[in-house]
């Protein structure tokens, strides 16, 4: 417990205070209770949509230096849940409909259904970018030739094998995907679409060519720390790319920001705790395929991303299946687990 216990302090008060948003704009207690119920459920999607997002956190943590360490648990949650929960959805707004970030909040504060219809008019954008960054990292991980650890062989193996072969083929495939997807959408949408996930895409190889880049040093002591600043990058990206769908699909539930915000960054802080509990708890050397499980979940979150502008599946639905993929990769570490013991 005593890792949950600052997500646990932080729940109360931002329940406390979604129950207070929600009376401020309904001017009942029912308003407010229900306004409570919402930010409950909002946290409890934002977790089980996010629980991969926590394993892949703690799996580049463990690689990072202890000051670059608690610069993400520091920085990056201020980062994860002002960044992304508030400033991000001002800027899709202020982007759509042409007004200043601070207009943008007093819409959201005055107008919250209008402010909602703009947000999700850049639904498609942001699915296609978060898709295809998100199928990036899946698929980088599957075709990296290094990889000698599979728990799905008849998967695995041909990927690796062929990640060891086919340059970049990572690249060419989320670019097939891309294309292959786009011709189910009408014109119009198609360009915006295959824009976006171009965007995603560029924006992946930047950020992984960046930390390359930072490995890339004579001094070993100064390599470790750039390295670290350039894991640090990643994945602030990385969970960018893990909340655009929340963040927008939170709009379905509700229009207003300040519930949504609350609401997603009491998941924040479970995930954020849950990473520190894998890293501390070596759960990944423990557990052999819980890194697995976690990156089939992403690829499987990027393509119901990707496919969402013609085919939406319910976010409950996405975290469920993503609960499934990781639930099933503990258990088959259990498994393996223990086998070893007997020999």
């Amino acid at each position: 417990m005593k890792y949950f216990t600052g997500s646990f302090i932080f729940t109360i008060l931002g329940l406390i205070g979604s129950y207070f948003v929600g009376h401020y704009y309904g001017g009942s207690v029912g308003a407010g209770l229900s306004a409570l119920f919402i930010a409950f459920i909002l946290a409890i999607l934002e977790i089980s949509l996010s629980f991969d997002n926590a394993i892949v956190n703690a799996v580049v943590l463990k690689e990072m230096t202890p000051v670059w360490r608690h610069r993400f648990l520091t920085w990056g949650m201020l980062i994860a849940v002002f960044g992304m929960r508030l400033i991000f959805p001002l800027l899709i707004v202020t982007f759509m409909a042409h007004v200043s970030p601070w207009e943008a909040l007093v819409m959201a504060a005055t107008k919250p259904d209008d402010y909602a219809k703009l947000m999700l008019g850049a639904h498609l954008e942001v699915a296609a970018f978060g898709g295809a960054f998100l199928l990036m990292v899946a698929l980088k991980y599957f075709y990296d030739e290094s990889k000698d650890l599979h728990w799905i062989p008849v998967i695995e193996k041909p990927t690796a094998y062929l990640g060891s072969k086919v340059e970049a083929i990572e690249v060419a495939l989320s670019l097939i995907i891309l294309a292959i997807i786009s011709q189910f959408l009408p014109d119009d949408e198609s360009l915006r679409f295959v824009k976006a996930g171009m965007a995603g895409l560029i924006t992946y190889v930047i950020v992984d060519g960046i930390g390359s880049w930072l490995e890339a040093s004579d001094d070993q002591m100064k390599d470790v720390h750039k390295a670290s600043a350039g894991m640090f990058l990643y994945l602030e990206v990385l969970d960018a790319s893990f909340s655009f769908d929340g963040v927008v699909g939170a709009f379905a539930i509700t229009h207003n920001l300040f519930i949504i915000m609350i609401g997603l960054s009491i998941g924040a802080f479970f995930v954020r705790s849950l990473t520190i509990m894998f890293v501390e708890k070596e759960a990944l050397t423990k557990f052999a395929f819980l890194e697995h499980g976690a990156f089939y979940a992403i690829g499987l979150l990027a393509m119901i991303m990707l496919s969402d502008p013609f085919l939406h599946i319910p976010e409950w639905v996405t975290g469920l299946s993503g609960g499934v993929i990781i639930v099933t990769s503990f258990l088959w570490s259990l498994k393996k687990n223990e086998k070893q013991l007997q020999h």
